[in-house]
């Protein structure tokens, strides 16, 4: 299942590989099959019974998995998974490589246009000067800068003046004759007191502009948000240290296994059977348990 999670997009979409992820995590370790079932299939994939159906067939045509079984009324399907081989798991460059060439790509392909040399930005115009000589360069001549020269001709019709009728004559009643002023608000909403770092139990540990640990200061360390917030972000560093740690354990474990079968098949073989005889006899041990009285006796 971790090895179908790693898979890259260009080889499975979202709903496939959830649904390869689900044929995984059902699969026994040995012989790689599986019966998810219908139903658990599509509760990992959030789709329909008939899209469920066509993603399974998309994987088998890309050679992910294998139908063993069809499956029928009251009988799962019985799959294969990785039937070719089983890929290994991307390390942190290769990861670091496809995410770099995935960030370069377009994000439409059909809109791709890298095989055209684009120009160069030019630089901003600063005067009319250089307005006039990108016209030039352009080939639509220079037009002449500045104000249209004369007055318009006097014969023209004007508007003639007059005092506007649709305003009321006079100030109303009441009026101070002065501009109105309002209080601004910060003299009259009172401001919360600043939080101290002797509230909060947390000390302070200084800073370039406080030679002493200020009331409330985010350098100093005793403004409590801010230190809730560090230490909420180292906690979160630390459990994404510890699960890299485990990933990183978990495929050295996976690499020295497959070292040890690949070095010594007679063993791996000999320890296979000794896994099964003692699983048979935990069976028969625990049937006989649960069995009648008189036949123990």
């Amino acid at each position: 299942m971790v090895i179908a999670a790693y898979l890259p997009d260009d080889v499975v979409n979202q709903g496939q590989k959830l649904a390869l992820m689900k044929i995984c995590d059902s699969a026994d370790d040995e012989t790689r099959l599986s019966k998810p079932g219908l139903r658990r299939l599509r509760a990992w994939t959030g789709v329909s019974e008939k899209r469920c159906i066509t993603i399974v067939t998309q994987l088998v045509a890309k050679g992910l998995v294998e139908r063993v079984e069809t499956g029928k009324a009251g009988r799962r399907a019985v799959y294969r998974v990785f039937p070719m081989g089983v890929p290994p798991i991307p390390s942190n460059d290769d990861l670091d490589a496809r995410f770099k060439e995935a960030d370069a790509a377009p994000k439409n392909p059909r809109l791709d246009r890298s095989y055209a040399a684009r120009a160069a930005p030019s630089k901003p115009a600063m005067t009319h000067e250089d307005i006039d000589a990108r016209a030039l360069a352009a080939g639509e001549g220079v037009r002449e800068a500045g104000f249209p020269e004369g007055n318009p001709d006097e014969d023209e019709g004007r508007v003639s003046p007059a005092k506007p009728s649709g305003f009321r004559q006079g100030n109303p009643l009441g009026f101070p004759g002065e501009t109105p002023s309002f209080p601004s608000s910060s003299s009259v909403l009172p401001s919360p007191p600043t939080p101290t770092a002797g509230a909060a139990g947390e000390p302070g540990r200084g800073c370039s502009r406080h030679p002493v640990p200020a009331a409330s200061c985010r350098a100093c360390g005793t403004n409590p948000r801010a230190a809730r917030a560090a230490a909420e972000k180292d906690r979160a560093e630390s459990d994404r240290h510890a699960q890299q740690e485990w990933l990183r354990g978990y495929q050295e474990d996976l690499a020295q296994a497959r070292r040890v079968a690949q070095e010594r098949p007679d063993d791996v073989d000999a320890a296979r059977l000794a896994a099964r005889q003692a699983a048979r006899q935990g069976r028969e041990k625990a049937r006989e348990g649960q069995g009648p009285p008189d036949r123990k006796s």
